[in-house]
């Protein structure tokens, strides 16, 4: 009877384990058009405080970090008549930064708050970027999508598109969990501190957010998902700051606005656009 019952754990063991092997296989099925950031170190520059590991330049993002630090830290990049400009985390870390304005010369300057509004510079450097494909910068995670393999997002969107083929069933499939699980945060929407980034991962758990964390946590389920998507910043035609996003479905672009569709703006809004990511 001992015999038997080890037997019965040991083959319950085996089935637990195969079942997992199983699952974890299926989920990195469903990411099979998934992109990762890295620093590998084959194209890097440092000045002063600021290190910039370029490797992927050529896939539309830079991986940037400046001093351990608790002064505010400033990153500035310049790209023809375009000027963007980022906070880093002070924290030591690689951060990712997008070349989303496509292939030319980006010129990187780090900023070190010293006091009040005052700020020095800290460190530079120049990243020639030639991009195959612009829209590959829009696969990668940035600092303003901002989700790992193990974000809950990541792991829902490989859910939704498992065994879907084309990118329109996956676009469309991703649409509908948005438009039919979540609402929109009306409370945050009055209490948000200027400056807060998209989260991804507190809309997820919430089921709810503004719009800027639903764009980004649907641009983050694009993106795994082998679908070009970028975060769009700007306005609408009443004046109000807003976040959407386009997505390129099969060559063709096609705008989704997470809070249009839960009715927190007017569909009929006209958008003009101040930046993307």
């Amino acid at each position: 009877m001992m015999k038997r019952s080890s037997r019965i754990r040991a083959w319950t063991a085996c089935v637990l384990a195969a079942l997992f092997v199983l699952q974890a296989v299926l989920a990195l099925a469903g990411l099979a058009d998934a992109l990762w950031p890295s620093a590998d170190g084959t194209k890097r520059q440092q000045s002063g405080g600021l290190t910039v590991d370029a490797s992927h330049a050529d896939q539309g993002y830079i991986m940037v970090k400046g001093p351990q630090t608790d002064k505010r830290l400033k990153f500035r990049v310049k790209c023809g008549d375009q000027t963007l400009d980022y906070d880093l985390n002070g924290k030591g870390e690689y951060e990712i930064i997008p070349l989303q304005l496509g292939s030319g010369s980006y010129n990187c300057i780090l900023y070190k708050n010293v006091s009040g509004k005052k700020y020095a510079e800290e460190g530079r450097a120049g990243v020639k970027a030639e991009l195959p494909d612009p829209n590959t910068a829009f696969l990668y995670p940035n600092q303003y999508v901002l989700y790992d393999e193990s974000t809950p997002a990541v792991q829902k969107s490989s859910e939704l598109c498992e065994g879907l083929a084309t990118q329109k069933e996956r676009f469309d499939a991703i649409c509908k969990f948005v438009k039919t699980g979540f609402v929109y945060d009306y409370v945050k929407m009055v209490t948000v501190k200027p400056g807060m980034m998209p989260d991804i991962d507190g809309c997820f758990e919430k089921r709810m957010g503004i719009c800027q964390d639903l764009a980004a946590m649907t641009a983050c389920m694009m993106r795994v998902q082998g679908i070009p998507t970028k975060l769009m910043i700007g306005y609408l035609d009443n004046g109000m700051y807003h976040a959407w996003i386009v997505a390129v479905v099969d060559g063709q672009e096609i705008m989704f606005d997470p809070t249009a569709e839960l009715n927190a703006v007017s569909k009929e809004s006209e958008y003009t656009v101040e930046r993307f990511y």
